[in-house]
């Protein structure tokens, strides 16, 4: 294939990829509004069905006071806030400090029931780590004798100051690493122009200037963070963690620095003034274009997140193809113990689910070992798709007729040349089709990576709808990206294949 047909297929994949986006991202204008709520009372609220975050303290809360609600659980804020917009939910819980900004970012939302209960939030730490925990209470002691704490909560919590001071540090005492949630929003933690800001930053930037220590964010999902540091993969997580007494059984935490309010929001109905004023198909899309990916260059949270997943994809399918290949052999040995290993290998990986193996990978496998995430997510996508491989490379292998072996045996060769020369040319044509298939679903299957802390493309797209609030464009982005190099991936194999088609044309008429 050409170069000049090569670009031409990419600039009609490229414009077809923008006019499906801008389509979905139409459509969804003519959706109908939200319904106005009508919950006053969390009795009210507890009738109809109830979003929290998992990991939070809200589905302990409704549990306990409210056991016949209905709770649906969401991994992260951009999630729970669709459900709410589109009818998913009819209320969710949120912190009441973080929800006033929210409010001004997105007019659809109300307060049903505001001040539902109040809890202490608190730093964690590894339960073994008595002497990082004790190192950051005197901080907060100090930082609280000296006026600094007053003067953050001022900014932050009392006027909405949202500017992040600068913090001398010299970083000359090693690294700290912290767990973090990046889409609490304000005033805790934001993304903002590639950079972490909020009143949880300031802190812990503060108490690595107090330390001399360089502060190395982690961001994962919220339902991570206790296993995270409980498995010793970072120091110290902060991300307003309530502090509760189920939780104090894992981590230890620091003195209480705040005191966090739990509200329900709700959707309210879109007036007909709103829908006068909604822009033009054109400039609905060419807003959602600029907020999505212009502004604060989130275009660069996208490319980050694509360089991200094409590399674990790449390396998985490479270490679970070599992989695949060895458990094929052992299957098809003669030796019982080898057989035997492969079996179990193949019937355990294929009964997991791919995000258990890789938690299990991560935090067990590696609980104390200081590995890099995206390998630990290589190991687990290769593992599980070397499973799957082994025994595509068997049933193809076991299509071909044994004759052909026998006379290859016949012909003079050993049985290794017979294999090389004559079986397994065969074997990878008929398997090429199941392979691309399997290959594809490796990729999709990269978008978990994000619960281990790895920055995907689906981790970017969250991040992004944690700053815009706009819950269709990136998804759908996302989704047309995951096509883009799935695609790009088939057709390298495609091409590959049809240069193998090409020399085995060649030998025959050459022969």
């Amino acid at each position: 294939m050409s170069g000049k047909r090569i670009w031409n297929k990419a600039i009609l994949l490229v414009a077809a990829s923008m006019m499906i986006v801008s389509i979905l991202t139409a459509c969804r204008g003519g959706a109908e509004a939200p319904v106005t709520p009508q919950a006053k009372t969390m009795d009210d609220v507890a009738k109809g069905r109830v979003g929290v975050l998992l990991g939070t303290v809200y589905d302990t809360y409704l549990q306990k006071n409210y056991p016949n609600a209905q709770v649906l659980q969401y991994k992260n804020y951009p999630d729970l806030i669709l459900a709410v917009q589109s009818e998913k939910v009819d209320s969710g819980f949120i912190n009441c400090q973080a929800f006033k900004e929210l409010q001004k970012e997105n007019p659809f939302l109300v307060t049903l029931v505001t001040d539902v209960f109040t809890n202490p939030v608190g730093v964690g730490f590894n339960q073994e780590n008595d002497a990082l925990r004790e190192e950051f209470n005197a901080f907060l002691a100090g930082i609280k004798s000296d006026g600094v704490y007053d003067d953050w909560y001022q900014r932050w919590i009392k006027n909405g100051n949202y500017a992040m001071p600068v913090i001398e540090n010299p970083k000359n005492n090693g690294k700290l690493v912290v767990g973090i949630v990046s889409d609490k929003g304000y005033p805790f933690t934001v993304l903002e122009n590639n950079k972490l800001v909020g009143s949880d930053i300031e802190i812990i930037e503060r108490f690595g200037a107090y330390l001399k220590k360089e502060v190395v964010f982690s961001d994962m999902e919220f339902g991570g963070l206790i296993a995270a540091v409980s498995t010793n993969k970072v120091e110290m997580i902060v991300s307003t963690i309530m502090i509760t007494d189920e939780r104090k059984k894992q981590v230890d935490f620091s003195d209480p620095y705040f005191e966090l309010s739990a509200c329900v929001m709700g959707a309210k109905k879109e007036s007909e003034t709103a829908r006068k004023e909604a822009p033009s198909f054109f400039q609905g899309v060419a807003d959602s274009f600029y907020n999505n990916i212009i502004a604060e260059n989130r275009y660069l949270l996208i490319v980050d997140g694509i360089k991200t997943t094409g590399v674990i994809s790449v390396f998985a399918i490479l270490f679970g193809t070599l992989l695949g290949a060895l458990i094929c052999f052992m299957r098809m040995s003669r030796q019982w113990l080898a057989q035997g290993v492969a079996k179990i290998y193949i019937s355990v990986i294929r009964g997991i689910p791919v995000l258990v193996l890789l938690m299990l990978i991560f935090y067990v496998v590696f609980a104390r070992v200081d590995v890099n995430p995206v390998v630990a997510a290589i190991l687990a996508f290769g593992v599980n798709f070397a499973a799957y491989v082994s025994e595509m490379f068997r049933a193809s292998i076991e299509s071909i007729d044994k004759g052909q072996t026998e006379a290859g045996i016949a012909g003079g060769f050993t049985k290794a040349q017979t294999f090389i020369y004559i079986v397994m040319p065969q074997a990878i044509r008929r398997v090429l089709p199941v392979y691309k298939g399997e290959l594809i679903t490796l990729v999709k299957m990269t978008s978990i990576v994000g619960y281990i802390a790895v920055q995907d493309l689906t981790k970017a797209s969250d991040i992004i709808r944690s700053r815009t609030f706009d819950a269709f464009f990136p998804l759908i982005m996302t989704a047309v990206l995951y096509f883009c190099i799935s695609w790009l991936l088939l057709w390298l194999l495609d091409m590959a294949e049809q240069k193998t088609a090409l020399k085995r044309s060649a030998s025959k008429t050459n022969g």
